[in-house]
């Protein structure tokens, strides 16, 4: 059974912190691209920052570039989310997505999501 289960996620002041973690099970999770989406209220999912398998290439959305960091830890089945100088822009639900090619087809899970609020 696939799982992606999200945590880290809270109120914060803007200006603060927070680190999102996502655990993976059930999916070779050392072979799979990961990402991090976000969607607020009335708005559609953003793709907000991916991971190569490998860890080799990250890739953000120029609306967190220099604030957040993508990282994974293969031997612990886990991709981060290190979210600097939130804003209150920032405020949605968080979900964690692996992709993975295997045989030809591409194969996409999803985590249930954690709620980021920012706010004074």
């Amino acid at each position: 059974q696939v799982r992606l289960v999200e945590s880290g996620g809270g109120l914060v002041q803007p200006g603060g912190s927070l680190r999102l973690s996502c655990a993976a099970s059930g999916f070779t999770f050392g072979l799979s691209d990961m990402n991090w989406y976000r969607q607020a209220p009335g708005q559609e999912r953003e793709l907000v920052a991916g991971i190569t398998w490998s860890g080799s290439s990250t890739n953000y959305a120029d609306s967190v570039k220099g604030r957040f960091t993508i990282s994974r830890d293969n031997a612990k089945n886990s991709v981060y989310l290190q979210m600097n100088d939130l804003k209150p822009e920032d405020t949605a639900v968080y979900s964690c997505n692996g992709l993975l090619l295997r045989s030809g087809l591409k194969y996409s899970y999803w985590g249930q999501g954690t709620q980021v609020t920012v706010s004074s």
